[in-house]
């Protein structure tokens, strides 16, 4: 990158960058755990449907490698309490990717204006 007329590249610019480089990164791990997490609660969704329309009174729930049948109330349950946590999950990586963003951007500002057109922080 470089910089423009007159304007060279300090430490604390190098360091911008980099800090923005690793925040952008962290960024994209966030989108993929927050694409996973959503994928998990939809399907512990999905899950909790289906039981409630089961007739059974016990329902084969895995727990760990081991497949075990539970009272349909215990499996509604658990399957509650996971998609509560699963939600937890998501609003976190939700926060922290907004959190991310703002940083990115008060650098990105920052950046702009000490070299203008002539470093690119898009993706």
């Amino acid at each position: 990158m470089a910089a423009p007329q007159g304007a060279d590249v300090r430490l604390e610019d190098q360091q911008k960058i980099n800090t923005f480089s690793r925040l952008n990164t962290r960024l994209h791990e966030l989108e993929a755990q927050l694409t996973a997490k959503k994928a998990d609660a939809e399907d512990l969704e999905e899950a909790g449907n289906e039981v409630m329309l089961l007739d059974d009174e016990t329902v084969p729930y895995v727990v760990g490698e081991c497949l075990v049948h539970l009272p349909r109330e215990e499996v509604e349950e658990r399957l509650q309490t996971a998609l509560d946590e699963a939600q937890a999950g998501i609003k976190e990586v939700e926060g922290e990717m907004r959190r991310v963003k703002a940083q990115m951007g008060e650098l990105k500002t920052l950046l702009y204006a000490r070299f203008g057109s002539s470093i690119n922080l898009e993706e």
